[in-house]
């Protein structure tokens, strides 16, 4: 089997079929669809029963409803392909990726990692009230250097990790953007689905260790986020209610409230730290950069009602003396202030437009398939 395609899937009902016929509909034949029910009770076990007798598909069943990491896991441990494809229920696979992904790794001699970008869509209603769909031209904006295709070396892939202690992501934090090995991963010989967040830790340590990753400047996927995935609690000031919805914990000690996506970054640079000591040695978290970007959520939540006055007031009178010098010293970085004033500036953009730099509001458009049919008609007029 050359692709395994795993598709977790916890009460995505509504967008469920949307993603399984985008997987069904690729013109490469040698791959297996792995669906996760995880204890679904909405629609999602009537819609893949509708996939039932295709071949490529293979359902496995939870009882009982387990966490994110844990849901992966089921899934990987069903699959047998040579690579690993994971995608969201709310996500969409564009049509001749596999095709595509198939020729890169021919090209380059079978590497563990091939990275690539696609485009986002929000649903409506996926960010607080948006009634709209949005969309970006790009999910991830990459830096000037990852304007080629081709190999990248390890020096590369260590300064990314290394950015990541700085709280600075330089590569998309998302499954759907990587296709992986199974001889990569098995080489992760405990858990490699980690909570808090099981792509952000795995992304990082296939960046150490593997052998060979190869970074293709195209769009080959769709991430959507809809009113059931954890970007849509992030950005509309929910995300307590996004880990219950995920079964995870970001807590670790000297945790500050704010930012849950910070608070998990920071418990997986931890246990990189731990997994790699080696390789990491020279490095450590940068907790000044930690609470500038918390205190930066903290305005976040104010403005957009996740937070009220006194709760403000009282975050910032609850730092410590070491976290007042710590923001001090953090003061003096130039994109503090950037996305200060950014966030500040009043106009006519909405919450979900402020909130997320560069979306571009797509008015007429309900679904994720009417979004990629959309798209290869501005493609041909183009």
């Amino acid at each position: 089997m050359r692709f395994s395609i795993l598709l977790p899937t916890r009460n995505g009902g509504d967008f469920l079929e949307n993603c399984i016929r985008s997987i069904l509909e690729q013109d490469h034949d040698d791959f297996e669809l792995v669906i996760s029910n995880n204890a679904n009770t909405d629609s999602t076990p009537k819609i893949i029963s509708q996939f039932k007798i295709d071949s490529r598909v293979k359902v496995v069943h939870q009882d009982f409803p387990i966490s994110v990491s844990k849901n992966w896991t089921a899934a990987l441990q069903a699959s047998s392909g040579e690579y690993v494809l994971m995608m969201g229920d709310d996500d969409y696979l564009l049509p001749n990726t596999l095709r595509r992904l198939d020729d890169a790794l021919e090209q380059y001699s079978e590497p563990d990692c091939i990275l690539y970008n696609g485009y986002s869509y929000v649903s409506p209603k996926a960010i607080s009230d948006n009634s709209d769909s949005f969309w970006t031209k790009e999910h991830f904006h990459f830096e000037p250097g990852f304007g080629k295709e081709g190999v990248m070396d390890h020096k590369q892939r260590m300064d990314i990790v290394f950015d990541m202690f700085h709280f600075k992501t330089r590569i998309p934090l998302n499954m759907q953007t990587t296709l992986f090995s199974r001889r990569a991963i098995e080489k992760e010989c405990d858990s490699i689905f980690r909570a808090p967040f099981p792509d952000h830790y795995l992304l990082n340590a296939l960046l150490i260790s593997a052998d060979k990753w190869v970074y293709l400047p195209e769009q080959l996927v769709v991430v959507g986020v809809s009113p059931k995935s954890f970007g849509h609690f992030f950005y509309s000031q929910k995300a307590g209610a996004g880990l219950d919805y995920l079964g995870i914990n970001t807590h670790f000690s000297g945790a500050l409230p704010g930012s849950e996506l910070l608070n998990g970054m920071a418990v997986w640079l931890h246990d990189l730290k731990i997994e790699y000591p080696e390789e990491l040695k020279s490095i450590e978290i940068d907790w000044p950069g930690y609470i500038r970007r918390q205190v930066y959520s903290w305005l976040q939540q104010y403005r957009y009602g996740g937070i009220n006055k006194k709760e403000l007031i009282s975050r910032f009178t609850s730092l410590s003396v070491r976290n007042w010098l710590r923001l001090m010293v953090a003061a003096v970085d130039a994109e503090s202030w950037r996305r200060l004033v950014r966030l500040l500036r009043f106009g006519k953009k909405s919450q979900a437009e402020t909130l997320w730099h560069g979306l571009i509001p797509l008015p007429g458009i309900v679904n994720i398939r009417e979004f990629v049919s959309w798209l290869a008609k501005q493609k041909d007029i183009s």
